[in-house]
């Protein structure tokens, strides 16, 4: 949602990026088909500034991808806590999991297969701190789930909320189909449920794609 030139700004006055998430950063680039879903240096950095700032006891991560944005919320952690982090793709399992162990923070890391769906309702722990990054069209089904399973006072974070500014204009057709663009329609549907939710305050800040912070009430 901001030019080169501004991002190149914002990475030469943040702090350096960890040299083994450069390294996951890279081979994300090269060996997965949509290396534009890892979180990277600017965002990576804010999810583990909110983390140490919260002081979590227990994380869930919606949506793992290549194990970038876990590893930077699970340096927040307090000792004993724990992050969950679902993906139902299983090709993500060798890849992430080579860099949690890499990390030395496999032991405070439950990494998990499968329809986030169905794993939520299954756990018997609650969180402090939830960060969404999964289906767009299921968004606010990982959100009532999560909901549930977070503690008063606790955060959920929302990525792509911006979605390349596509929530400007859903209606809009894409160039393939003569249908609005169905992840679009989610990300809007979305952030309409939450604007109507009474039971979190809420503020987008358009960093990267845009993420909403929300805690509940």
């Amino acid at each position: 949602m901001v030019n080169k030139e501004i991002e190149d700004y914002m990475d030469e006055y943040s702090s350096k990026e960890d040299k083994l998430l450069h390294q996951l950063y890279r081979e994300t680039q090269i060996k997965t088909y949509y290396p534009r879903m890892v979180s990277g240096k600017q965002q990576g950095l804010f999810l583990e500034m909110i983390s140490r700032m919260i002081k979590p006891l227990n994380i869930l991560e919606i949506g793992t991808f290549t194990g970038y944005s876990g590893i930077q919320m699970a340096k927040g952690l307090q000792d004993g806590g724990k992050l969950v982090t679902i993906d139902i793709n299983e090709e993500m399992e060798t890849f992430a999991g080579k860099y949690f162990k890499l990390s030395g923070l496999q032991d405070k890391i439950d990494f998990r297969i499968g329809n986030a769906l169905e794993i939520i309702p299954q756990l018997d722990m609650k969180f402090d701190l939830v960060f969404i990054d999964a289906d767009k069209e299921q968004y606010i089904d990982y959100y009532e789930l999560a909901m549930e399973k977070l503690n008063t006072g606790g955060f959920i974070l929302a990525d792509n909320v911006l979605w390349s500014g596509k929530v400007l204009h859903p209606e809009k057709k894409t160039s393939k189909s003569n249908k609005a663009d169905k992840e679009t329609k989610g990300i809007v549907a979305f952030n309409k449920h939450v604007k109507k939710d009474k039971r979190v305050e809420k503020v987008i800040i358009p960093i990267r794609d845009g993420v909403t912070i929300i805690r509940k009430l």
